[in-house]
């Protein structure tokens, strides 16, 4: 079976992580030269296992290098110089490379040094005080290092995978599977689709006419590195040395009730099997089922069970189990939010910013496509020094927003900046400039490990400030790599609602922020507005509002809370306390 271009993407990605270690930094002309690579491919519409190196060669960001080694993977299922890099760098490492404090040539240092290549290895190395031994690093950097350990969640004893590189490998596998004919439906399960946080292994249930062809697919997908079981209905690997995958074929009949069985969370399962129970009904991973006569009531999908236990379908992630049932009872749950509910997106980048990766056009183009009819261009901020515009780039680029208005006359584009909130509140740009913007954002992207009182007093500053308009990212997180800052959730949406400033849900799965409890807190403070956004850099990320939505979901956000869901009329009155805009 060829790989599909996800695998492809998936083993980039992994040849970017291990030549970073390989370089002994986080950028190169190497990596970048892969990265190019990767938003290519994801950007692609044909099939990469179809094409030739010539072929390859032919998109735009492919260089000859990385083509040869694409096709070396379709060719022979794995490239020579990753499994070479493998040999010399055990998987472990590219995780301890996730915690703040531990880049590449640190992590060389750890395995070269101290022959530290893991966690419990660092954690050994921090108890006995070896760690500051090494260059560039001291009791400082040891006490911040042990303390991202602790507030990430990180144990050596227990392995849980970050939602964002889970949900990678989650559709990859999908997308593997569905190229055969042996399946017919297919979905992950568990904690994944709640969508916690961090998940410990992924859970994927399939339907299918040819069982043992699936089995056979499955533990045979390109990145699997160990099998752990094969049978005749479920099989579990390990993909890419790092996160175990269970399959599970089902039956075509049973697949609702073993979509719900496997999506837990177990509370909510408990909850459910009572409910049924009073009905004199009985629920497992097959069915609902008259008790006495055995007779199956229900289980073709979910929502015909719920039906059934009189109750409205229920998202996957609010069933974690904590009152979602009494409360859909009740009649208590928030309309579910969904993406088509948005009529514009308020954190978009472009290349004219460091990081960007697509064009200006390109990012318009493809809103446009998404049928929204706004959109606030947010690049970064001057006091970003590695992707920040300058002013005389600001001006320059409200000049391109200006011609680019002529060719999209159905959207209406707000020049904005994505502003960097400092230490005392304070952001980029002095008052006169700031009101050249039509909308920001304002965002913490430093000093991350100030106290509570210190980052609630920041934000709150930032609010405070008449030219911002939205909290981006409020608390700076990436789940697994980065805790972001701790601050007092009540203080800051009060602030919020008192100053008309929404607070930001970021979509990327790696941001999830404001965090779902976060989000349940602020929604207790009246009239505070949220706004969801993307946050993209690519247009490939402006998918990543699915993600945003269901976080919405989790944190029982309605849509009359969300900013970017008010049709433009009503979204540019809202802004107009800023005062005037280009919006038309």
């Amino acid at each position: 079976m060829k790989p599909s271009n996800e695998s492809v993407v998936a083993m980039l990605r992994q040849l970017v992580a291990y030549t970073q270690l390989e370089d002994g930094q986080s950028q190169s002309f190497r990596t970048r030269a892969y990265e190019k690579a990767i938003d290519a491919i994801v950007g692609t519409s044909g099939e990469v296992a179809d094409m030739s190196p010539s072929e390859l060669k032919a998109i735009p960001g492919v260089g000859d290098s990385t083509a040869q080694k694409i096709h070396e993977y379709v060719q022979k299922g794995s490239v020579s110089k990753v499994d070479r890099l493998k040999e010399r760098f055990p998987a472990t490492m590219l995780e301890l490379m996730k915690i703040p404090g531990l880049g590449p040539k640190t992590v060389l240092a750890l395995q070269e040094q101290l022959n530290v290549v893991d966690v419990a290895g660092l954690e050994q190395a921090i108890e006995s005080e070896s760690l500051r031994s090494l260059p560039g690093l001291g009791k400082k950097s040891e006490e911040k290092i042990a303390l991202s350990i602790k507030l990430l969640g990180i144990h050596s004893e227990e392995t849980r995978t970050p939602i964002f590189d889970a949900m990678r490998v989650a559709k990859r596998v999908i997308n593997d599977l569905q190229r055969t004919d042996a399946v017919d439906q297919i979905a992950y399960a568990g904690s994944l689709r709640r969508l916690s946080e961090t998940i410990g292994d992924i859970d994927i249930l399939v339907t299918s006419s040819s069982q043992a062809d699936v089995i056979s697919a499955f533990t045979s997908l390109r990145g699997v590195t160990a099998v752990l079981a094969s049978g005749s209905t479920k099989a579990s690997v390990v993909i890419d040395d790092g996160i175990q995958v269970d399959l599970r074929v089902v039956a075509e009949e049973e697949f609702g009730a073993a979509l719900m069985y496997f999506t837990g969370s177990k509370g909510h399962n408990i909850e459910l099997r009572q409910r049924a129970l009073d009905r004199r009904l009985t629920l497992n991973e097959y069915s609902l089922s008259e008790i006495d006569r055995g007779a199956v009531v229900a289980a073709r999908t979910e929502q015909a069970i719920y039906a059934v236990l009189e109750l409205p379908w229920i998202t996957p992630e609010l069933r974690e189990g904590v009152g979602e049932v009494a409360a859909a009872e009740d009649g208590l749950l928030p309309k579910p939010v969904t993406a088509s509910m948005l009529k514009g997106d308020l954190h978009v980048h472009t290349d004219w910013s460091g990081d960007g990766r697509s064009t200006l056009d390109e990012m318009l183009a493809a809103t446009v496509e998404r049928g929204h009819e706004y959109v606030a261009i947010t690049d970064h901020a001057e006091n970003l020094a590695i992707s920040g515009l300058s002013r005389e780039r600001v001006l320059e680029e409200r000049d391109a927003i200006a011609e680019a208005r002529k060719r999209y006359p159905e959207l209406t584009i707000l020049h904005g900046a994505e502003l960097n909130i400092a230490p005392d509140g304070s952001v980029d740009y002095d008052a006169e400039f700031l009101e050249l913007f039509e909308f920001t954002v304002a965002s913490i992207h430093t000093y991350f490990d100030l106290s509570n009182e210190a980052q609630t007093k920041r934000l709150v500053a930032a609010i405070a400030n008449p030219a911002v308009n939205v909290i981006g990212h409020p608390s700076g997180r990436k789940i697994g790599s980065r805790p972001g800052v701790r601050f007092d959730i009540e203080a800051v949406a009060q602030a919020a609602a008192s100053h008309g400033t929404a607070l930001e849900i970021n979509c990327h799965l790696q941001r999830l922020d404001l965090s779902a409890t976060n989000l349940r807190k602020a929604m207790a403070v009246e009239g505070v507005m949220f706004a969801v956004s993307t946050d993209a850099h690519h247009t490939s990320e402006f998918a990543n509002v699915e993600w945003g939505m269901a976080q919405a979901r989790k944190g029982g956000v309605p849509i009359s809370r969300i900013l970017n869901s008010l049709p433009k009329s009503e979204f540019t009155a809202w802004i107009g306390k800023n005062g005037s805009t280009s919006a038309r």
